[in-house]
């Protein structure tokens, strides 16, 4: 109930929308150059496969989904298979479930931007606005908005970019796609260090580990989110009882 209060205190005016918006740039600036390069690569990636700007701008704004939209692209080249796009979906951006579980408190009052914010959590957009410690005179709401469109912006822009410039482009990418994956795993760090059990945390590395020995590394992936979303929500009480 507190946390609603100050969420229908913060009301939008000009002045912290944009201080939220300053926020977000500031904390989005480290992604700034991994998400335009990557988003050249897709879309140089989408000019040889014979794809406009047109169909790149769409594919990028709409799925916005990092490495599925590279799949699509093959997809789209391919048979109609619709159960194979789901299952292939499903596996690569199932992690998903996982950060919206996370966030349902925090996005619960979020009011009509909650469908946005949604729509638009990525793995980075994920670990920066779970882990931030905003300032109180600061929006939240609005904090978390810019963080996720100003992320979402970066990709759409260099997709275009890459798409439109692919004949006169050339820049060797090899090795970028870590960039993303490394502040990735930094935002892992940091907030490992803010919990104050572990228990979500082994539960992450044992589950996957087990499931990684049973199933092999081409078919864990489902049976250890599986296994993950059921141990959470058998231990769910416990664990929000020790915070």
């Amino acid at each position: 109930m507190k946390e609603r209060m100050v969420y229908m205190e913060l009301k939008p005016t000009k002045n912290t929308i944009i201080s939220a918006f300053r926020y977000g740039f500031l904390k989005t600036t480290p992604l700034l150059l991994g998400f335009l390069f990557l988003g050249l690569s897709y879309g140089i990636y989408m000019h040889s496969m014979g794809f406009s700007w047109g169909y790149t701008l769409a594919l990028s704004a709409l799925i916005y989904a990092g490495s599925m939209e590279f799949v699509t692209v093959a997809m789209l080249l391919s048979p109609f298979d619709p159960v194979g796009a789901f299952l292939i979906t499903f596996m690569v951006n199932g992690r998903h479930i996982f950060y919206g579980i996370s966030m349902l408190t925090i996005y619960r009052h979020m009011g009509w931007l909650t469908p946005y914010l949604i729509f638009g959590m990525t793995d980075e957009s994920f670990s920066i606005n779970y882990t931030s410690q905003i300032p109180a005179e600061i929006s939240k709401k609005w904090c978390y908005f810019f963080v996720t469109l100003l992320n979402q912006l970066y990709w759409v822009v260099g997709s275009v970019i890459g798409n439109l410039f692919a004949s006169v482009l050339s820049f060797n990418a090899k090795g970028l796609e870590f960039v993303l994956t490394a502040l990735f795993i930094v935002l892992a760090l940091e907030q490992y260090k803010m919990q104050r059990n572990l228990i979500s945390s082994g539960i992450g590395l044992v589950i996957p580990g087990v499931a990684l020995i049973v199933f092999g590394s081409e078919h864990f992936m489902i049976p250890a989110m599986i296994g993950i979303v059921v141990i959470l929500s058998l231990l769910r009480r416990t664990m929000e009882g020790e915070q």
